[in-house]
């Protein structure tokens, strides 16, 4: 696809948007990028940028109708701001996800309501407008239930609500971390949960993201709902894959996109694949740069941004080449005052680490975990079958050594 003498505007410039710059760099593609913080690294690799928030509608607008030369494509990978990316295109007359959709998948609740309005299989959910009416659901239903921000991502203000818990403290804590102050419950469901990254064109789909989803730690992190990375290819089999893949197009035809990028949290229930929540962007952190490039040795980013280009994609480009095992994996050192990372040359040097980052240095303080955000580092690891996969994992966790002081 011949993507020469183009330009694409990158909402967005932080690390998770780092692959798609490079990805669009590697396209012969002119890259922009926006981005309230003037420090952010993905300035250093565009061809042009701009310190603009990505949240600031009018602010963005103003910068595109100043610039002297076209934008051909609007994209972000990574950030949940898909409404401003739709918005801005149509304000430009650029192929994009109908603004609806984007702005529907951008709150849980109108999420939910579009979804059960369509017939989707879905948890029990309500809107919660106040401790008494989250006490009297409880009443009702039972616990465990989920309470969650209508607004928020990386499971910020997230719980898992269960016996004996401080139901109030937890109910705030929800309310404050969401944007507009709405807030939600909804069942919890047991079962395998999979991350998928679904790609559309004129109504063709095809799935190249299916990553199982690692929440081994959900009774160390209690009531927070943390997540430890995944791995690829899934445990699923082929028919419950089918399952899972057809119901993201009922998605796709429940929010009226054709062409574009859905990102799906599925859980996989006794009575088959029930909708979490879905994203209409590329994902962010290691999964669309590491886990299925590695595992497949394809690169879908690419073709998601051939599509908000309006380019007919290369889906034939999207049929994997290799059959590798992957996971990822987080950190999750004690909290206090960060003395030492030890084990950090030893881990390096093999050549199955295919990654080995930390987000905190020596004299940091490490808080304790509430979020995704609150992570202290990842590592990426490969095998050629799952069991030498989860000894690698075992081994890179005994290796690396956090030293704190309370």
């Amino acid at each position: 696809m011949i993507t020469e003498h183009k330009t694409i505007l990158l909402l967005g410039g932080s690390a998770d948007q780092l692959y798609a710059i490079k990805t669009a760099k590697s396209m012969g593609l002119k890259v922009v990028v926006v981005d309230g913080n003037p420090s952010s690294p993905g300035f250093a690799l565009a061809d042009d940028y701009a310190v603009v928030s990505t949240r600031d509608l009018p602010a963005l607008k103003q910068f595109v109708d100043g610039l002297t030369y076209p934008v051909h494509g609007v994209a972000v990978m990574g950030s949940d701001i898909s409404q401003y990316v739709s918005a801005l295109a149509e304000h430009l007359s650029l192929p994009c996800i109908p603004l609806q959709a984007a702005e529907i998948a951008t709150d849980k609740l109108k999420m939910k309501q579009c979804f059960a309005a369509h017939g989707l299989p879905i948890p029990w959910f309500s809107a919660v407008d106040s401790l008494k009416q989250l006490l009297e659901v409880i009443a009702e239903r039972g616990l465990p239930l989920i309470i969650k921000p209508v607004d928020r991502s990386g499971a910020r203000g997230v719980f898992l609500l269960k016996e004996g818990m401080d139901i109030e403290m937890l109910y705030e804590r929800s309310v404050n971390e969401s944007f507009s102050g709405q807030v939600m419950v909804e069942e919890y469901l047991p079962g395998p949960q999979i991350s998928t990254e679904t790609l559309f064109y004129q109504g063709k789909s095809v799935t190249p993201g299916f990553v199982d989803r690692n929440y081994e730690m959900l009774q160390r992190f209690s009531p927070y709902i943390i997540e430890n990375g995944g791995w690829q290819p899934s445990r699923l089999s082929q028919s419950q894959r089918n399952k899972v893949e057809a119901l993201i197009d009922q998605v796709a035809d429940a929010l009226g996109v054709t062409s574009g990028v859905i990102k799906g949290d599925i859980v996989y229930t006794q009575n088959g694949p029930k909708v979490i929540e879905v994203a209409t962007r590329l994902s962010g952190g290691d999964f669309s740069e590491s886990l299925v490039p590695l595992g497949q040795g394809i690169n879908y980013v690419k073709t998601a941004l051939e599509i908000s280009l309006g380019q007919k994609p290369d889906f034939e480009a999207l049929t994997p080449r290799v059959n590798r095992k992957v996971a990822n994996r987080y950190f999750f050192p004690e909290p206090g005052k960060l003395l030492a990372i030890e084990g950090v040359a030893e881990v390096s040097k093999q050549d199955f680490v295919k990654k080995l980052e930390f987000f905190v240095k020596p004299g940091e303080q490490i808080k304790p975990v509430t979020s995704h955000a609150d992570r202290a580092g990842v590592f990426i690891v490969v095998a050629d079958n799952m069991q030498e996969l989860e000894q690698r994992v075992t081994w890179v966790y005994e290796q690396i050594r956090f030293i704190t002081a309370c």
